[in-house]
């Protein structure tokens, strides 16, 4: 009996430090795969990286991580031609089936999903913010975005009719959506108070717009997108996306 409880002891330390080691090697990988990670793509903070999945040894032996989170607080995306960004907040990201090198110099995943978000103020950046004639003594300009419910993004139109400016900026229901490489907003329809007469289109030039969005992490690409009281959330997906080198 003593000899079987003195085997007992030591197998449960013996689990113990393998349970401990464990942690501290998955602790120095995510390190490793930060930095890479952030000289990659070249990021002004060093994102989170957590490995998941138990043993992590085990893994390693296997060349593959089951299972790998990143978040990237700030990310500045390509906006289209030219230098112009766009920030996007909070992206998270899953990785599965990370295969690795040794030094962690590379590591690329077998898919990935994720979700950020764009602020309204960001986003407004690429609606027309300079009063723009739409008709015979008509002008208009976005002055807003905000969350209009059951889906839709609610764009705030100031207008002029006749050299009078309307008291109130006009809200336009709208629909936000993927299109290729950008997000795309739509009217529903078109606001009475722009006046009768007007040409669809003209009043679609200030009302409809998107926002390209490109270079995202990995070569990820945007997949869908939802308002949300805080701006759109955009949901990413990708394969064989490179985390590093």
């Amino acid at each position: 009996m003593r000899a079987l409880r003195i085997l007992l002891v030591l197998v449960v330390i013996l689990s113990v430090l393998f349970v401990v080691v464990d942690r501290v090697a998955a602790h120095f990988a995510e390190g490793e795969v930060a930095d890479k990670l952030r000289t990659s793509e070249g990021l002004a903070a060093t994102p989170d990286v957590s490995i998941n999945g138990f043993p992590f040894l085990t893994q390693v032996a296997g060349g593959e991580l089951d299972d790998v989170e990143i978040g990237i607080k700030d990310y500045e995306a390509a906006a289209g031609t030219g230098s112009e960004k766009i920030r996007i907040d909070d992206l998270k990201a899953h990785m599965k089936g990370v295969a690795f090198s040794g030094d962690y110099s590379s590591a690329t995943a077998a898919t990935a999903t994720g979700t950020a978000t764009i602020s309204y103020d960001e986003l407004l950046k690429a609606a027309k913010s300079e009063p723009t004639e739409v008709g015979p003594g008509v002008s208009a300009q976005v002055v807003g975005l905000s969350d209009g419910g059951n889906g839709k993004i609610k764009v705030m139109v100031d207008a002029t009719l006749l050299g009078v400016k309307l008291p109130h900026p006009v809200p336009v229901l709208s629909t936000v959506t993927v299109k290729g490489d950008s997000v795309q907003v739509r009217a529903d329809s078109m606001p009475g108070q722009l006046g009768a007469g007007l040409a669809e289109k003209s009043v679609r030039s200030i009302t409809d717009f998107q926002q390209a969005i490109q270079d995202l992490p990995g070569g990820v690409r945007l997949d869908k997108v939802e308002p949300t009281s805080g701006g759109v959330e955009i949901s990413v997906q990708g394969s064989n996306v490179r985390l590093a080198g």
